[in-house]
């Protein structure tokens, strides 16, 4: 992994190519990044960067943080992400644009999925719903049989059933960077990447292309 940044999803829309082609893209505003710490395999046991995006109060950081921006005299940042970048050549203090990136690239986003809160199998896990007559009852859309009852006496780990559903981490690999602002500070990327509308993402070479 050679290059990363960091960067808050606007939304999706559509471009066209010089052949009058539509492509879907999502655009994400990939602000300058700032270095604010350069791990080395010397003192840290591995070789990383880690990059700071968006502004922060003073007001809101607390002393330990603060003496971390300050060491990097890179102000103070609201998300923190680290990438494993060998053989690089930034500084602590030093900007990571979005012309880091150039068109046609491969690379891998990672996002928090959205939030769909408590969400029955059929949502949650793609089940069929049981059939809505003979008594089938108000349990239609409920799991049905979870499993043998004398043998085992339990219900197997990795069973599909109702729960929480969304907010985690999600990455979507070899996506294709279609255009780069660097006046604007935008990445359009070709296809759907994880989270909402102003949701941190992190663009990061492809690891399979």
């Amino acid at each position: 992994m050679q290059k990363g940044i960091i960067g808050k999803k606007i939304g999706m829309t559509q471009i066209f190519d010089e052949n009058g082609k539509v492509i879907p893209v999502t655009v994400v505003e990939a602000a300058p990044n700032v270095v604010v710490q350069v791990k080395t395999v010397e003192n840290d046991g591995y070789a990383a960067v880690q990059l700071g995006y968006g502004d922060k109060k003073a007001t809101r950081v607390n002393k330990p943080m603060k003496g971390h921006f300050d060491k990097a005299n890179a102000g103070y940042k609201r998300t923190l992400k680290e990438f494993k970048l060998e053989n690089c050549d930034l500084e602590a203090g030093s900007l990571v644009k979005a012309d880091v990136f150039a068109v046609g690239d491969i690379v891998d986003v990672s996002g928090t999925s959205k939030g769909k809160g408590f969400a029955g199998a059929i949502k949650r896990h793609n089940q069929h719903r049981l059939k809505e007559t003979h008594g089938t009852g108000p349990v239609h859309r409920q799991a049905g049989s979870m499993g043998a009852c004398s043998s085992p006496s339990r219900i197997y780990k990795g069973k599909g059933m109702a729960g929480h559903m969304g907010a985690e981490k999600v990455t979507v690999q070899n996506l294709e960077i279609v255009k780069v602002d660097v006046e604007n500070n935008l990445i359009a990327i070709k296809g759907a990447i994880p989270g909402p509308k102003g949701g941190i993402v992190t663009i990061v070479d492809s690891v399979k292309a």
